[in-house]
């Protein structure tokens, strides 16, 4: 006999785990990611300057939020099997200021994600995700400029 209650609390402590690190944006509180993840929580690939771990991330969270101050993700999809989730999920906001050397242009946005996370029966250990920015600059009607 199987112990479907063990797997059962495993699935839902992973869900819980993977919906908390869209809610640090949502929600604009950064600290969250530090319940989300593991210490050595391995985000792939960085963004040009992210260190490695959860404290990469909670700067990415800040400047979503100075960006786009009314940022949401909305999880379309989640595929999920003991130890791994798949989301498909959308971020949306009003560009407010400045996002990557590009001036605020008062534009609502919408940039589609797609994201595999591992986790270890409680947290994400790593992050694999795509995130639609040819479509962001698109819509805002610029590229960041080049450095």
């Amino acid at each position: 006999m199987s112990d479907n209650t063990g797997t059962s609390n495993r699935l839902i402590a992973e869900r819980q785990a993977v919906e908390k690190i869209y809610q640090a944006f949502s929600l604009q509180q950064p600290d969250l990611v530090d319940e989300a993840v593991t210490p050595d929580w391995a985000d792939i690939p960085l963004a040009p300057g992210q260190v490695p771990g959860p404290e990469g991330l909670k700067p990415i969270i800040n400047a979503f939020a100075a960006a786009f101050p009314d940022v949401q993700i909305v999880i379309h999809d989640l595929l999920q099997v003991p130890g791994q989730i798949a989301v498909r999920a959308e971020i949306t906001g009003t560009h407010k200021g400045m996002f990557m050397g590009i001036a605020p242009t008062g534009k609502f946005v919408s940039i589609r994600l797609h994201e595999i996370h591992q986790l270890n029966g409680e947290r994400i250990t790593t992050t694999w995700h795509l995130e639609d920015w040819f479509g962001l600059f698109m819509q805002l009607g610029q590229f960041p400029p080049l450095s």
